[in-house]
């Protein structure tokens, strides 16, 4: 089997679409840490109790070493009107993440002091519990340590045949 062929296999697997959001420490002991975000789609619910989640990640991504060292993140599950930022923070080769958070709506998490986007279908807050090692990808898993639901309109984002969908 090729790569190409598992590839186009799982692309007919519908998933949702999440922004994974976290905050480097900061640099000096007066500062704030640059807000770090990262789209997914390998994200699961693992367990109800204790409420875990799970995220897959690119080893030696940048989001895989911050949560390397940083043990709170967030999630925010995107509504289908949210694709831009879906794909913005699915750009490869970016320099900054500072800028990419400019103009969208957020708060601060009280949890994980990470951004939750404004909108959103649902946002958590996690801290990690385990982080475990699958070929070239780590699963993180979380325990939820807050859920809210910020936005009850629209419908999910999601991503189908390597194309961000809105649900109908």
């Amino acid at each position: 089997m090729s790569n190409e062929e598992f590839r186009g296999a799982l692309a007919r697997l519908a998933a949702g679409v999440v922004l994974i959001t976290a905050e480097e420490p900061p640099l000096d002991a007066n500062g704030r840490g640059e807000d770090v975000g990262m789209t997914a789609t390998a994200f699961m619910s693992v367990s109800l109790d204790p409420p875990l989640v799970l995220v897959s990640l690119r080893n030696g991504s940048r989001m895989d070493d911050l949560l390397d060292e940083q043990p709170l993140w967030a999630v925010s599950v995107l509504a289908g009107s949210q694709r831009h930022i879906a794909g913005r923070f699915a750009m490869k080769g970016r320099i900054s993440d500072r800028l990419l958070f400019d103009d969208i709506p957020y708060v601060r998490g009280e949890v994980s002091g990470a951004p939750l986007i404004g909108g959103a279908l649902a946002t958590l807050e996690c801290r990690t519990e385990q982080r475990v090692l699958a070929g070239d990808h780590t699963l993180v898993i979380g325990r939820v340590m807050s859920a809210a639901l910020p936005s009850a309109d629209g419908g999910p984002l999601t991503y189908f045949r390597g194309h961000y969908r809105q649900l109908s």
